[in-house]
């Protein structure tokens, strides 16, 4: 009988042990991920505000830019809104302690800006009741250049119709895209969005491309009777001294080529900003488009396109 009740006194006392054990595992695994969800709030809260600030001063260098220049309202390539920014830390500015910033987060910054308008604007397409031939007649020689289905810019200009009617047919309409990645919804594959991102934007109102700042291929394709040996002069010429007029652009064409103030331009007022973060091992990148309007830069959108994630470890 005494073998018994101490084989069950044993057997109670283990279960104790066992159940107190399991408590304190789960209550250091909550504590574990209390952490660990505290430490990744703090992580994206960092990334938020430091992003901000990024956007704030590349909107600052884009407004005196503008105050700069009141009475020569032209933007090329070697104006310093161009010049990237290469990845610097920012550790100092984040660590608590400015005197000791041996334990601060390690936090890389970099970024550009980039001429919105140095592409062919889509939203030229949706002008007037009809598709402009001129502009269905550009969008085709960009899909050519870009080796795209022959097929694409009709298509393209069809669905964008459709997706910003004013009555669309809710049965059929596709939604309309805010940015060159939702022309999925167009019902374009990714090879031909990808093959068509670096000559086409897709802006909130028509604008004029900007022959500072455009490759050849979208010059090339901007005006009927231009050729791309040509635009390749026009790209050289401007690498020495930027275009202020259409009275100097035209000795750079051909003479049958006819140009107009509402399609070519030497300035402009969208621009992309984007800025990568890379704090400790999470990397954050974003885009914000952004609006120049006299001298104020407005924020239109921004996209985060990537999440944050582990960054890539050195062998």
């Amino acid at each position: 009988m005494m073998k018994l009740q101490r084989g069950a006194a044993l057997l109670t006392a283990m279960l104790i042990v066992t159940l107190v054990a399991s408590l304190a595992s789960a209550m250091v695994w909550r504590q574990y991920r209390a952490v660990q969800i505290e430490t990744a709030d703090r992580a994206r809260a960092q990334s938020a505000w430091i992003l901000q600030g990024a956007l704030d001063w590349a909107r600052l260098i884009l407004r005196e830019d503008m105050r700069a220049n009141p009475n020569e309202a032209i933007d090329h390539l070697g104006e310093i809104w161009a010049v990237p920014l290469a990845e610097a830390r920012l550790s100092t500015f984040l660590a608590a302690d400015k005197d000791n910033t041996a334990d601060g987060p390690e936090a890389f910054l970099s970024g550009s800006i980039q001429d919105a308008q140095a592409q062919y604007n889509l939203r030229n397409l949706l002008s007037g009741p009809e598709v402009p031939e001129l502009e269905l007649r550009t969008l085709a020689r960009l899909c050519e250049s870009a080796g795209v289905p022959a097929d694409t810019a009709s298509r393209l200009a069809g669905q964008l119709r459709a997706a910003f009617a004013k009555t669309p047919e809710l049965a059929t309409a596709p939604l309309p895209p805010r940015n060159i990645d939702q022309l999925l919804w167009l019902g374009l594959s990714p090879e031909v969005v990808e093959r068509l991102r670096p000559l086409v934007t897709l802006l909130p109102q028509p604008t004029p491309v900007n022959l500072n700042t455009a490759p050849r291929e979208v010059i090339a394709a901007l005006f009927d009777g231009m050729d791309l040996a040509s635009a390749q002069r026009l790209v050289a010429q401007r690498q020495s001294a930027p275009l202020h007029n259409l009275a100097e652009l035209k000795p750079l064409l051909p003479s049958s080529v006819s140009v107009s103030a509402e399609r070519a331009a030497f300035s402009s007022s969208f621009f992309i900003v984007d800025g990568r973060l890379r704090l400790e091992e999470r990397v954050l990148e974003e885009r914000s488009l952004v609006q120049r309007v006299r001298n104020e830069v407005l924020v239109i959108s921004r996209q985060r396109i990537n999440l944050l994630q582990p960054a890539a470890r050195s062998p």
